[in-house]
């Protein structure tokens, strides 16, 4: 049941951003369309609430469990930035806005935009790390928690390997082709 609730967050979250790009921009509503972006936290919080009665009600934590603090970090850490993307995008595309520039590929750009997106998924991995101990927290329950503490293990490694992935452009940037 909290896999098709999580899904159904992620699904939300999308909805309201192209709702709220839409009213912006095709329909003219500002308001309406910004009062929908403004509405996406929502969605975290409704996640979150779900997700901790149905451990408080007895359910024996799961990786999916811990999938839902991972969406709340990732939503957090990188949501206005995406949120952002998309609003360069539908502007350029339906509003007549500038053309978006496009990432940095090489050079001291591309190592500098890299360790960038390490911090935002360093912030990610520690809301969602504090999400996580929270929710050992309120179960109480050491046996019931176990998969959340895996789950604090497998995205620690996987921040350790991004950082070494993404400091090593600051060491060898990449080069332009000639």
């Amino acid at each position: 049941m909290i896999t098709a609730f999580i899904i159904g967050c992620e699904i939300g979250f999308w909805v309201l951003v192209l709702a709220g790009l839409a009213c912006r921009y095709l329909l003219r509503m500002k308001k309406v369309g910004a009062a929908l972006l403004i509405g996406t936290p929502i969605v975290d919080l409704v996640l979150i609430v779900a997700t901790a009665m149905d451990l408080r009600g007895g359910a024996i934590a799961t990786a999916v469990h811990g999938l839902a603090a991972i969406y709340i970090g990732v939503s957090v850490a990188f949501g206005h930035k995406m949120v952002r993307w998309a609003d360069a995008r539908f502007a350029y595309r339906f509003a007549g806005g500038p053309k978006p520039a496009p990432k940095p590929k090489h050079g001291t750009e591309h190592a500098a935009y890299e360790r960038r997106m390490w911090a935002l998924h360093l912030v990610a991995w520690a809301i969602g790390c504090f999400l996580l101990v929270s929710m050992i927290w309120f179960v109480g329950d050491a046996s019931r928690t176990n998969d959340l503490r895996r789950v604090i293990e497998v995205w620690s490694y996987i921040v350790g390997i991004d950082f070494l992935y993404s400091f090593s452009f600051s060491l060898w940037p990449r080069k332009a082709k000639a």
